[in-house]
């Protein structure tokens, strides 16, 4: 394959000249030299619209849909877009996939609807994945959508109809890139163990132009962009890639362009994948990307799809915590999104219908954790996504010290003309809400309070039950890092994922009736893992425990590691690892303080 379609020149002068050349390159657009300044206020207006939107669609698009996941009649592992990596397949048979491509059933028109309706506010597509294939007309290579039989620049169709919807046109750009001979990650071989293209003369700078001659192409040939979503930036240092060169290039074609941290560089937000961090990411812009099955390509023979109920609470969850959502589709070779994805999205859609209001334009909560389920806010607003409708009908809020001014549910404010006020309870330990009988959703329903000032919330506390012992649940754990996360269903009800050392967790507690107390630790482990070690701490006294196997990570035991005295008051119990040999500590369900 050559990259140029106008000559047959080596790739050095040709992609040369058209950098150099004004007449040969795309159209003219002062760039800036020099890094653009911004004040705080400035920043906050350039990213207003992106942390109102809260809501997008992710696009993996491309000649992998082709195979959707196996080559010559078997399954290639992992994901569909990896098929080229996966499946070691050599360049030369990878790029006859060109010559099929013709999604004779894409129609960008009904993309866009599909994600209008599902109440998304941007969309981010696959300009060029790892593989290089551009779905762009590129005039730095034959290895375009203009070179298939389709013959149509599928990001200009639907870069217009997504802004006929009102939505915001976003470009998803590989870094890395499997195809082009100047592309080389480093260290030995300096190509992929498939690859087996000589390496002589490749030169990266001189793919570095390449990619910002593409990029040029992107910001001025489709008008508007939001974002740029770089992805693949790990073989190579922000120095080896020009990183910083790079974005001024950008930002002087788009000076309101938003660019994601994956040039290895901290721009405007972190981007966690196929995970929602346990307490956000503080001082930090962030989107959480993930899929609605295992895969992020088209793979026909991969149905474990999220049920409807977990992508609503994780788009909940999300914005509870200050992120934005980024949830895929995975188009197939004909151009259709698949009819799971649109029956998923079709039923998000209809949830935002009635409760969209408590997740765009909103921040992060103020409670460090509900047990029932989450919370968002806008000023004088607290939307609370009850999760378990509570029996007794009564919701506690705890810690909430502004007052109620009024309280209802969000789909009477929606659906009905006449909104009934929900009767609420001020006290010290926060404000209770009576509600009707019946959720009005099984999924998440949204009860707003109306308050008086911003939000002030006092650290709950878990307090001692009547015979004087202290429960501390999984589901009430603060857990501080990126990895351990809350775990539920299926046998689970625990803190899991718990493999890094350093991160730990911790519960805020009330004694009313001091003592000593002896202390329990319920866990699970399955066999080959056991080993690890961990020190629960309170009061400034500290009790270790070494994890034994259960027999499975949803076999619960229970520990008896000694006891502490504690005094009347506040404390904070904290568990944290002191070694991890085997991979993971332990899936912890409960810290139990029973008085002795």
């Amino acid at each position: 394959m050559i990259f140029r379609r106008l000559s047959c020149r080596p790739l050095l002068s040709v992609v040369g000249l058209l950098l150099l050349s004004p007449s040969l390159a795309p159209a003219a657009v002062p760039e800036s030299s020099t890094p653009v300044q911004e004040t705080p206020a400035e920043r906050d207006a350039r990213m207003g619209w992106w942390r109102d939107a809260r809501f997008g669609m992710f696009i993996h698009w491309g000649l992998y849909a082709i195979p959707a996941g196996q080559w010559n009649g078997k399954p290639v592992d992992a994901a569909g877009e990896w098929i080229m990596f996966n499946g070691k397949i050599p360049l030369k048979e990878y790029e006859s996939l060109q010559k099929q491509f013709n999604p004779v059933k894409f129609d960008a028109a009904k993309w866009a609807k599909i994600a209008k309706d599902a109440g998304m506010k941007y969309v981010v597509i696959t300009s060029k994945h790892h593989d290089g294939f551009c779905l762009f007309d590129s005039k730095l290579t034959d290895y375009d959508v203009m070179s298939t039989p389709f013959r149509r620049d599928i990001m200009k169709e639907l870069a217009e109809a997504v802004r006929d919807q009102g939505l915001t046109m976003c470009w998803y750009h590989s870094i890395l890139d499997w195809h082009h001979p100047d592309y080389l990650p480093r260290g030995p071989g300096s190509r992929r163990p498939w690859d087996t293209r000589p390496t002589t003369g490749a030169d990266l700078n001189r793919y570095v132009d390449y990619m910002k001659g593409q990029l040029r192409e992107l910001l001025t040939n489709y008008g508007p962009i939001g974002v740029v979503w770089f992805d693949g930036g790990w073989d190579h240092t922000a120095k080896e890639l020009h990183a910083e060169e790079v974005v001024r290039m950008m930002r002087g074609i788009q000076p309101k362009l938003i660019v994601n941290n994956r040039i290895n560089l901290p721009l405007d937000f972190d981007t966690p994948e196929q995970t929602i961090p346990p307490t956000g990411i503080p001082g930090r812009d962030w989107e959480t990307c993930m899929t609605m099955n295992d895969t992020w390509g088209f793979k026909k023979d991969d149905h474990n799809w999220k049920s409807t109920e977990t992508l609503i609470r994780n788009l909940i969850d999300i914005v509870s915590k200050g992120g934005n959502y980024l949830l895929n589709v995975g188009p197939t070779a004909e151009g259709e999104i698949p009819p799971e994805s649109v029956e998923r999205l079709e039923a998000m859609g209809r949830w935002m219908k009635t409760n969209g209001e408590a997740i765009y334009g909103t921040t992060a909560s103020p409670f460090l954790k509900l047990a029932w389920g989450r919370c968002t806010q806008k000023p004088g607003k607290l939307f609370l996504h009850v999760f378990d409708w509570p029996k007794n009908g009564e919701l506690f809020v705890p810690g909430l010290k502004n007052k109620v001014k009024q309280a209802y549910l969000l789909a009477d404010a929606v659906n009905n003309a006449k909104v009934e006020l929900l009767e609420t309870t001020q006290s010290d330990d926060g404000v209770t809400v009576k509600l009707p009988a019946e959720a009005p959703d099984k999924i998440a329903s949204v009860v707003v309070l109306e308050i008086e000032g911003p939000a002030e919330v006092e650290p709950p506390s878990i307090r001692q039950s009547a015979g004087g012992s202290v429960f501390l649940p999984a589901v009430e754990a603060v857990i501080h890092g990126k990895t351990a996360r809350y775990e539920s269903g299926e046998g689970k009800d625990n803190v899991g994922y718990w493999s890094d050392a350093q991160e730990w967790v911790s519960w805020d507690l009330k004694i009313k009736r001091p003592g000593t107390f002896r202390v329990k630790v319920i866990f699970a482990c399955e066999d080959g893992v056991e080993g690890g070690r961990y020190a629960v701490e309170i009061a400034g006294q500290k009790l270790t425990g070494t994890v034994e196997s259960t027999g499975d990570w949803t076999m619960f035991e229970t520990a008896d590691l000694g006891t502490v005295r504690l005094d009347a008051g506040r404390h904070t119990l904290v568990v944290r690892p002191v070694e991890i040999p085997h991979g993971a500590l332990m899936n912890l369900q409960a810290v139990v303080l029973r008085p002795e």
